[in-house]
């Protein structure tokens, strides 16, 4: 059986009562950046680089004007620093050409940024605007998956489906809450059931994939 939205915030919350956005950032473009940067990187390598990056350049106009090369050295780290170098430069040379240089505030726009899908669109208006957006990232499909609030077999079809089981006011929150479950507790490999309250839905549970 399904668990409800209740069922699964409560409990939730209560195992991950600090869950928020792990990026560090102090505008939405620094955010929208960073967020290219955690792509197969985790939150805490992204906030190394960017501590030093973003005290050389935080603004469109720099990333475009950086030497690309110049931008890989920084972000080395971080891995696939080829593409992600040329899609920072792209998005932000799309800021500037058609925004005027700033982030936009809305879901449709900014996801006619270069290179941005709705992953990093929805992370951006939710946690940069205060917007109402549930992105799917590799924790928030596994968990969502693994526990049978929804049987997609992709990122897109997942916030979709998640999007119609939460309240829209829930969707940051369940967003969050998802992805720390993912990320501390329901790993891809070797999750600790032990400390989930949810093996009892769990599919990835029931077929014994995972033991307590």
């Amino acid at each position: 059986m399904k668990p409800t939205q209740e069922e699964i915030l409560n409990q939730l919350s209560a195992l991950h009562p600090t869950a928020d956005c792990e990026l560090q950032f102090s505008n939405p473009f620094e955010l929208l950046v960073a967020v290219v940067l955690s792509a197969q990187c985790t939150d805490k390598r992204v906030n190394e680089v960017t501590s030093k990056l973003f005290r050389v350049c935080n603004t469109p106009q720099g990333f475009v004007d950086m030497p690309v090369e110049t931008l890989e050295k920084y972000i080395f780290s971080c891995g696939f620093y080829h593409n992600k170098a040329k899609s920072i430069k792209a998005l932000s040379k799309s800021l500037i050409d058609d925004f005027n240089g700033i982030v936009p505030d809305n879901m449709d726009d900014l996801k006619k940024l270069s290179g941005v899908g709705s992953k990093t669109a929805n992370v951006v208006y939710a946690v940069g605007f205060g917007g109402a957006g549930l992105a799917v990232d590799t924790h928030v499909f596994r968990v969502a998956n693994r526990l049978g609030i929804v049987n997609e077999k992709t990122p897109l079809a997942t916030e979709i489906a998640l999007k119609n089981f939460f309240n829209k006011d829930y969707w940051s929150k369940a967003h969050h809450l998802l992805l720390f479950h993912g990320r501390y507790i329901c790993k891809s490999q070797n999750p600790d059931c032990a400390k989930c309250p949810f093996t009892a839905w769990c599919e990835h549970y029931k077929e014994k994939k995972c033991t307590k």
